[in-house]
C-alpha cells in the first residue's frame, strides 16, 4: 500500500448548528446520507457527531483535490462505521470516478471531536480496494 494523498479539515460545531437551525431538514438531507443521519441523530453529542462527518467529507474532498465543484454532491461521500466502530469511507458518483482516476483503492479516515470542534484526517492509498 502506498500513500498518494492526504486531506484534513476542522469544523466549528456552533457554525454547523447555526446552518442546521437556519436551513433545517433540507440542509441535513443535502449534506448527510440516511445512514449518517441514523448514526448521528439522537446521540448524546449529536452536533459533534454531525460535525465529525462533515469534517470527514471535507477532508476527503481535499484528498481528491476537487472542492465542491465538478458535479460532486455531499452524499457522494458517506462516512459509515465498521462493526468495530472504526469509521470508513464509501464513495459514489463523481467522487468514485475521481478516486478511480487517481488510483485510490482505500481511504483511511480518522475523526475526533469535542464540544466546540470536530476534526478529520483522510489518507488515500493504493493497494487492496476497501473503498466501495
Amino acid at each position: 500500500m502506498t500513500v498518494i494523498a492526504h486531506g484534513i479539515d476542522m469544523v466549528d460545531c456552533s457554525r454547523l448548528r447555526e446552518a442546521i437551525t437556519r436551513h433545517g431538514q433540507r440542509f441535513m438531507e443535502r449534506v448527510f446520507t440516511p445512514l449518517e443521519l441514523d448514526y448521528c441523530q439522537g446521540r448524546k453529542r449529536e452536533i459533534e457527531h454531525l460535525a465529525g462527518r462533515f469534517a470527514a467529507k471535507e477532508a476527503v474532498l481535499k484528498l481528491l483535490g476537487t472542492g465542491w465543484g465538478k458535479g460532486i454532491c455531499w452524499t457522494d461521500i458517506e462516512i459509515r462505521n465498521a462493526p468495530s466502530g472504526k469509521p470508513q469511507v464509501r464513495l459514489s458518483g463523481r467522487c468514485r470516478e475521481i478516486a478511480d482516476q487517481l488510483g485510490l483503492a482505500n481511504i483511511l479516515i480518522s475523526i475526533s471531536h469535542i464540544e466546540t470542534h470536530a476534526i478529520a484526517s483522510a489518507i488515500g492509498c493504493t493497494g487492496t480496494s476497501m473503498v466501495k
